[in-house]
């Protein structure tokens, strides 16, 4: 069997990258071993080539500067101690200060958790330093950690655009003379994205009765998910109040809140309820746990903990559905669901709340409650005919 191919200081075990690089003769004193071994923690060459050139960039950079510490420079002694530069620069904790001060006024929780949040994560890799300070390689070394941290290229790119958006009001403000190592970084495709794949009607099925088996707050997200198509943030963020098992046609009114605003305009929407996402929400509506809130594990006033949600649901969901399957991989399965039944695409776009194209579409006030619900249950009725067989 052919081996993959491996790139340098790059090699695969058991479908797994490793960086391993031999020690320089020169520096062997600094180290207890004769060469570095370890995981690059991805299953992808992509991914591996991508990481193993910021690290050996790193670890060029480190020996360099273990090689000069023994060099005798000349004149040394007569270079300034610190950058007087770098000293009239903010630190990227104050520049975050700064962020909020001037543009957090009359902004909710999440807007002030998020720039908080984003500038930690730059001041635990690279250090709380003067934002002039932070050269473009270690802004690739910053991508790269959080793409290491199973965030996806979307998430990675919302978090660049917090911290740049941080540092150029910090530069414009103070008049700096330095420019934004965060400004130009290179995302990668998102391949993770690219190759999800919808969830098999028997897959859903199976996922479904063991929601059903297990009951209780994890399984009901999913459940509802599962024949919604909601995104997780949309379902996690719920009010009890929003989910009305009780009309004639039980519904959910999805719309924003200040814990969790909604993706578009076309996301705010009336989302018909059948077979296990009735039962997922009869199922939170009636749970005695005196929160408003739909989800109180994953939501509260101070914002709502999609991110952190999906770890865990993604976790449980893995040991029951193919490999590129994530919780997402429902909303997928949503629309082919409906294209299976002929359901008209500006109807399959009014239940996902997707984006239709087109002017005429703007007009009106979209589908009655009645349709959305009949081609809800065209779908379901589907998967159960499927199923049985």
């Amino acid at each position: 069997m052919r081996k993959k191919y491996a790139p340098e200081h790059v090699m695969i075990r058991d479908g797994v990258y490793y960086y391993v690089r031999h020690i320089p003769c020169d520096l062997a004193s600094v180290y207890s071993v004769t060469r570095l071994c370890f995981s690059l923690k991805t299953k992808s060459l992509k991914a591996a080539i991508r990481t193993s050139k910021s690290v050996t960039q790193r670890l060029e950079d480190y020996w360099l500067g273990l090689r000069l510490q023994n060099m005798d420079i000349p004149a040394i002694q007569v270079v300034k101690s610190g950058d007087t530069h770098e000293n009239d620069t903010l630190l990227m904790s104050e520049a975050c200060e700064l962020y909020l001060r001037l543009k957090g006024v009359g902004k909710d929780k999440v807007f002030i958790r998020t720039a908080n949040r984003n500038t930690q994560y730059v001041t635990k890799l690279l250090g709380d330093r003067p934002i002039s300070s932070y050269s473009s390689n270690e802004a690739a070394q910053f991508r790269d950690w959080c793409i290491g941290r199973d965030m996806g290229i979307k998430t990675v790119k919302r978090v660049f655009s917090s911290i740049r958006a941080i540092i150029n009001l910090a530069i414009a403000e103070e008049g700096l003379n330095c420019s934004n190592a965060f400004a130009k970084t290179y995302f990668p495709d998102d391949d993770n994205a690219q190759s999800r794949q919808p969830i098999s009607i028997q897959d859903i099925k199976k996922v479904q009765s063991l929601c059903k088996d297990i009951d209780d707050e994890m399984r009901w997200l999913i459940a509802l998910i599962s024949d919604t198509g909601m995104r997780l943030g949309e379902a996690a963020g719920l009010l009890k109040e929003d989910i009305k098992v009780n009309e004639p046609i039980p519904y959910v009114d999805l719309k924003p809140h200040p814990w969790r605003t909604l993706k578009t305009k076309g996301s705010q929407r009336l989302i018909p309820l059948t077979k296990e996402a009735l039962w997922a929400s009869k199922r939170l509506v009636e749970a005695n746990n005196d929160s408003i809130f739909a989800f109180p594990r994953y939501c509260s006033e101070t914002g709502c903990k999609a991110n952190s949600a999906s770890g865990g649901l993604n976790k449980w969901l893995h040991q029951y559905v193919p490999e590129n399957c994530v919780i997402h991989s429902f909303r997928h399965s949503l629309r082919d669901r409906l294209r299976a039944v002929e359901c008209p695409s500006d109807i399959v776009d009014a239940i996902g709340g997707w984006k239709t194209s087109g002017v005429g579409h703007g007009y009106g006030n979209g589908y009655p409650l009645e349709v959305l619900g009949r081609w809800l249950e065209a779908m379901t009725l589907l998967k159960d005919k499927l199923q049985n067989d």
